[in-house]
């Protein structure tokens, strides 16, 4: 065990050192037994002393190798720049908050000559992919843990083509980061990046040509002026607020009612016990309740960097519904086609026309674009992978309508080649208004969807488990399900018909049995097809301890018995849990109610 005590923090040090001095063998450990590891995520983790926490030394060692990948890779950085963000997170035990690691990676790349566009405050996460892209820049850095507990932290990256990294780049990278961890000479010395010429402040500027951007999807700006329509919006303690009041404006729609308790930044949360609207209703107490106040039928949430966002509706019972990930992704998928349609009508045009789900969404944008005749992708999970196919699409000159991944991300406009939840504020408000002048409701609208394309029925949820070796013996288990080599044929009474792992590389429903979606060995993910038209994927997530599934039923359109369809799926979960995953053998933790 290595201590790198090289700090300037004095929290930091007097930590280690306490530890030291009180034999707390286990906690020096967990600090300094293994250092975090930079991936097509960038980093998250706790803040805190060590090399396994994100703090002032281990964003600088960061930032130095990323500058020095950046120096590699790009002959005229120190003309062009990178751009670089925050969120409002704050750790005081340990000194370390998003604004502070932003500074200090700002200082490193200006030590070097590189051109630094900072925020000067707290931004969305989209943000900074959009100023990427509008100020040609090299690159992108966001500090920000996104909806993690409150005591995390991240250091996300974004390429020159506007999108999150992947592979190679994680990989160089990471490499260089490991050759440059002594800090370099001025790596710590604010006052170099703050008092430099090097230094431009981007706020304004981004924010006046962010709302520009999206107001292009901004189709019914009469209707949204006269909409009586009332809104609540909430961003959960994050940085959304702001942002989605000018986007409501932006779009002539009248402003949301912001939820008091939560509508300022604060790095505790503590109206929330997990800060995620992913999580649903116990997120979305308060913004019910001043939804009723107000007579407010639609609730809007975005998480702390306000890339997400959830939607829940009022319905006829008084009671709330909550859409799904996949629900308001069929529900925007097929708005936004609409409205393109409205302004196309020539059928030579859809061509062109693409939009892309990743392979663990719902299957519904493929069934929209059977019937009417655009193109649909899938990609690996994540929107890194979205959002540089639809930059490599709208390179060759094609139409990105929609991107939208079950997690509850949405990309509405390609001027953000990421998950952005403030666009999809606007975006179904406007839906909402409109749909109100037909007579109809969200809940309404996605039922006929599903009564045109199909029902598409989905059940996610996962399991937490912090052992890696159980993990990797769950999943070499159905690897070598009755033999080496061979996986399950069926799930108690499910016939299994097809089988992918991304993994390995393997896919049975293809010719040459070879998986034509990117493979990787880092990663645990295997999907199922069954003969009665269910999908289920069993993956590990990249910045949680928990081994996800996603699973899926998608019907004929016409099949319309609801109720059968989801007591046939509650029963192939139930199936996939009993013998897939053996949680009381593998003591596998469900999800938290």
């Amino acid at each position: 065990m290595e201590f790198d005590l090289n700090t300037f923090n004095p929290k930091t040090l007097a930590a280690v050192q306490k530890m030291v001095k009180d034999g707390a063998l286990e906690e020096l450990q967990k600090c300094f037994g293994a250092r975090m590891e930079f991936g097509t995520a960038g980093l998250r983790a706790a803040m805190g002393p060590g090399v396994s926490c994100m703090n002032d030394l281990t964003i600088i060692q960061t930032t130095q190798g990323f500058c020095a990948y950046l120096e590699k890779s790009f002959p005229d950085l120190k003309e062009r720049g990178v751009v670089i963000g925050f969120d409002a997170r704050a750790h005081p035990a340990s000194g370390g908050c998003s604004k502070r690691f932003a500074t200090l990676a700002a200082t490193v790349m200006i030590s070097r000559g590189v051109p630094v566009y900072l925020f000067h405050d707290i931004t969305p996460t989209p943000f900074v992919p959009f100023a990427v892209s509008h100020l040609s820049l090299c690159a992108g850095i966001m500090v920000t843990a996104s909806h993690n507990p409150k005591q995390d932290n991240g250091y996300k990256v974004y390429w020159e083509n506007g999108a999150q990294i992947i592979p190679p780049h994680d990989c160089g990278i990471a490499s260089a980061i490991s050759e440059n961890l002594e800090p370099w000479p001025q790596s710590w010395d604010e006052n170099l990046a703050l008092n430099s010429l090097l230094l431009k402040d981007p706020y304004e500027d981004m924010c006046r040509e962010y709302f520009k951007a999206v107001q292009q999807h901004c189709f019914h700006r009469d209707l949204n002026k006269s909409s009586e329509v009332k809104f609540v919006h909430t961003s959960v303690h994050g940085v959304g607020h702001t942002f989605v009041q000018s986007v409501f404006k932006a779009f002539d729609l009248c402003p949301p009612f912001a939820v008091v308790e939560q509508k300022d930044p604060d790095p505790e949360f503590p109206t929330v016990k997990y800060p995620n609207p992913e999580e649903g209703e116990g997120v979305l107490t308060l913004s019910f309740a001043l939804a009723e106040k107000e007579g407010a039928t639609v609730v809007l949430a975005n998480d702390p960097d306000a890339d997400r966002l959830a939607v829940a509706e009022k319905q006829k019972s008084g009671q709330w519904r909550v859409f799904s990930g996949n629900e308001l992704g069929a529900l925007l998928g097929w708005w936004l086609f609409r409205c393109w349609k409205e302004r196309h009508p020539e059928p030579a045009a859809l061509k062109d026309v693409y939009m892309l789900a990743s392979t663990v969404s719902s299957k519904i944008l493929r069934a929209i674009a059977l019937k009417e005749g655009f193109h649909f992708e899938e990609t690996l999970t994540g929107f890194k992978w979205m959002g540089n196919r639809a930059k490599q699409l709208l390179d060759q000159g094609k139409t990105m309508l929609f991107a939208f991944e079950e997690a509850i991300g949405y990309m509405c406009c390609p001027a953000v080649l990421d998950k952005d939840g403030v666009s999809a504020a606007a975006i179904t408000a406007e839906l909402t208004s409109y749909l109100v002048t037909q007579g109809t409701t969200l809940t309404q609208k996605l039922n006929a969807i599903f009564d045109e394309y199909g029902y598409h029925i989905s059940k996610n949820s996962y399991f937490i488990c912090h052992d890696q070796d159980i993990i990797q013996q769950l999943f070499e288990r159905l690897r070598n399900y009755i033999g080496k080599d061979t996986y399950p044929k069926e799930c108690g009474e499910f016939a299994v018909s097809a089988v992918r792992d991304l993994t390995t590389g393997y896919d049975s429903s293809q010719p040459d049995k070879k998986a034509t979606l990117p493979t990787s060995r880092s990663s645990q993910m295997i999907t199922f097809t069954f003969s009665n038209g269910g999908v289920a994927t069993m993956r590990t997530s990249g910045t949680e301890p928990k081994i996800k599934y996603y699973t899926e039923l998608c019907a004929a359109p016409g099949n319309s018995d609801v109720k059968q369809l989801k007591a046939e799926l509650d029963n192939l979960v139930d199936a996939i849990v009993q013998y897939f995953f053996e949680p009381e053998k593998n003591k596998l933790k469900p999800r938290p109610e």
